[in-house]
């Protein structure tokens, strides 16, 4: 799979947009400290208006003499008296000031006698103290004594309370390096059924389903290979390409086998203490140890997994100490431990060899790239909760996507139901499926990108240029769409898919891929006489290639079968990051070879359009006409200037 893009340059910026001028604090998670701050200032105001409520019951009210009291009965002046005990309270209304207008003063009785003899013995007369409301209150019971102490406990509670909150902030953020050594994995319990995984959820990956399979049997019946002397691995070492489903197939064993599953990242391991990640693994596998059987899962061991020696970080390196301590507790267990280590990695050649030794990741599972059938099979099971149209045919699908990995796969899957659903339809058609896989590809479509008519023209005939070699040059991949519509970066695309999945590529179809690769740039100087910065992401492509034909490949015709480069670009053994093994004089012939390939290509694609000008015209006028030339169209437009569209039979007869 192949798309060839003409890419716009656009001037970059020094200055990011909208960085704080505080630098690293504005990035500081200051959420959290707004919304609990924000609580505190809520739970203080409500404690303080309920004792605020309390406390108006004991506003000092006036006090008056007995005498007065009498007399002010006597005017007519008192509607109402509470009686207490030997405290009186009474009500006096304050005239042309509304209904509920009223103050209340107290005063006290004489002990020995009740209030109405006392009031008689004070000359207040039948008549006016029957215009009084006397209410006897007892002064006994929980109101009473709560509302005699409230004023005193509640201030008290409400600082007790405060001190606390405070202080148990504190400690949450404080008191944290007294848990450093703990372990933060995370397991998922058999029984939890919402993040359980079988190996019935998984497509594809045959060959590495029958390799796990012996340690689910090991898990579900050790007694089984115990009897007969055998050994269990202790260690499973899942490599392969990112998003190919490593953590999924370790979790779909746990699974299978109904253990509990510690999964945790190598980068987990590393604080900035020494000793800290030993003290967690130490923590990890004493929690794996007491549940047994289980299964502990590292993820992304290269983290801490990486060659020693290389003198970073000297003798208290804290990475060597955790490797060290994963090393010696692979090593401490017993025959017939219970406990079964797996680890994911998509970068197996970084490892420390006394990871991958006997004893301990001893069995290594490789995670492939899904071919056709377990696409399909991947598609199927994402599709499984949405509703697909009629016309949806995953197989078509799974043909326009090799190369894709699962997590590819699943997020072709999501975008076509964000598609069905942003146009408010209820069902994902094939439609969208079509349109999802460029758009994981490539980005989103760019609509308000808008060439003018000279940048349009001149995308066309790139993208023309890439088309028409592609299409006459046998050992290229058959073109499935062509495009000047901007998607991610691109200007336009051009849409390459190989007929069928393969695992090995020749130096042929190297070759045609560069020249392929160059078509953009040729047909922009054959028409334009000039060129733009459109292809430069082609060029870049295409010397990479080049370069490791001659370096890595053993391609080269004068080299020879000499690897000069690693497996990740640099040389090998290098010292440092320019480091290199060989002299100046193979460099110089390394750049003489990739600049011989590149001109050859050069040559192939500027025959291949100039004798084809006219198909190139017509391809190009169509481009900027109807913007998009999906492959049939395309095919007819060949079939028309005599040029025969390539066949899955042609691919076989030329293929390696």
């Amino acid at each position: 799979m192949a798309t060839r893009k003409r890419n716009v340059n656009k001037k970059s910026t020094k200055k990011k947009k909208g960085m704080s001028p505080l630098g690293d604090f504005s990035r500081m998670p200051q959420g959290n400290f707004w919304i609990q701050g924000a609580i505190t200032i809520v739970v203080f105001m409500l404690l303080l208006s309920a004792y605020s409520s309390l406390t108006g019951f004991f506003v000092e009210k006036e006090e008056v003499s007995l005498s007065q009291l009498t007399a002010d009965i006597n005017a007519g002046l008192i509607t109402n008296i509470k009686v207490s005990g030997e405290n009186l309270e009474a009500t006096y209304p304050i005239p042309d000031s509304g209904e509920d207008a009223e103050v209340i003063k107290k005063s006290k009785k004489e002990a020995e006698a009740s209030l109405t003899e006392t009031l008689t013995n004070y000359g207040v007369s039948p008549e006016a103290l029957s215009g009084v409301d006397i209410i006897i209150e007892d002064p006994s019971g929980f109101r009473f004594w709560f509302m005699s102490l409230a004023p005193l406990f509640i201030p008290i509670i409400i600082i007790v309370l405060i001190i606390w909150y405070l202080s148990r902030q504190v400690r949450g953020s404080g008191m944290q390096a007294f848990t450093f050594g703990q372990s933060k994995a995370r397991m998922i319990d058999p029984a939890d059924k919402s993040q359980k995984v079988m190996f019935g959820d998984i497509a594809g990956a045959k060959e590495a389903k029958e390799e796990l399979t012996e340690i689910v049997d090991f898990l579900k019946n050790p007694k089984k290979f115990i009897q007969i002397g055998a050994r269990i691995p202790k260690g499973v070492m899942l490599m392969g390409a990112p998003g190919t489903g490593k953590t999924l197939m370790a979790r779909a064993v746990a699974g299978e086998a109904g253990v509990p599953f510690f999964t945790i990242s190598g980068s987990e391991f590393v604080e900035m203490f020494v000793g800290v990640g030993a003290s967690r693994v130490r923590d990890l596998f004493k929690m794996a140890k007491k549940v047994a059987p289980a299964i502990v899962f590292i993820d992304e061991i290269d983290a801490v997994g990486r060659v020693r020696g290389t003198g970073v970080g000297g003798g208290n390196d804290e990475r060597e100490q955790t490797l060290n301590q994963i090393l010696v507790e692979m090593d401490g267990f017993e025959p017939n431990e219970k406990v079964i280590v797996m680890a994911a990695t998509n970068r197996p050649d970084v490892l420390d060899p006394a990871l991958l030794r006997p004893g301990r990741f001893d069995r290594r599972v490789t995670i492939d790239l899904p071919d056709r059938e377990g696409r399909e099979g991947i598609l199927g099971i994402h599709a499984r909760k949405k509703p697909l149209g009629a016309d949806t045919n995953l197989k078509v699908i799974a043909e326009r996507t090799p190369g894709f990995s699962g997590a590819d796969l699943a997020n072709l899957m999501n975008e076509a139901a964000i598609l069905a659903a942003r146009e408010n339809r209820k069902e994902v058609t094939q439609y969208d499926l079509i349109r999802s896989i460029e758009k994981v590809m490539l980005g989103p479509e760019r609509k308000s990108h808008v060439l003018n008519k000279r940048e349009k023209e001149i995308t066309a005939y790139h993208e023309a240029g890439h088309a028409l070699v592609a299409s006459v040059l046998p050992y290229a991949d058959p073109v499935h769409k062509i495009s000047i519509i901007s998607r991610g970066r691109a200007a336009g695309y051009t849409l390459k898919l190989p007929l069928e999945d393969r695992k090995m590529q020749s130096k042929r179809e190297f070759l045609d891929d560069i020249a392929v690769s160059l078509g953009g740039y040729v047909a922009e100087r054959i028409v334009f006489d000039d060129v733009t910065t459109g292809p430069s992401n082609d060029i870049q492509v295409l010397t990479n290639l080049a370069r490791n034909m001659v370096t890595r490949w053993g391609m080269s015709e004068k080299l020879g079968t000499v690897a000069l480069a690693g497996d990740d670009g640099k040389t090998l053994f290098g010292v440092g990051v320019n480091g290199r093994e060989h002299s100046e004089r193979i460099s110089a012939e390394i750049d003489v070879e990739v600049k011989e390939i590149i001109d050859g290509a050069y040559q192939k694609a500027e025959t291949i359009l100039t004798e084809n000008r006219n198909v190139l015209t017509a391809i190009a006028k169509r481009l900027v006409e109807k913007e998009t030339i999906e492959r049939d169209e395309f095919e007819e437009l060949l079939r028309k200037h005599n040029i025969t569209p390539k066949q899955k039979e042609d691919i076989e007869h030329t293929g390696v």
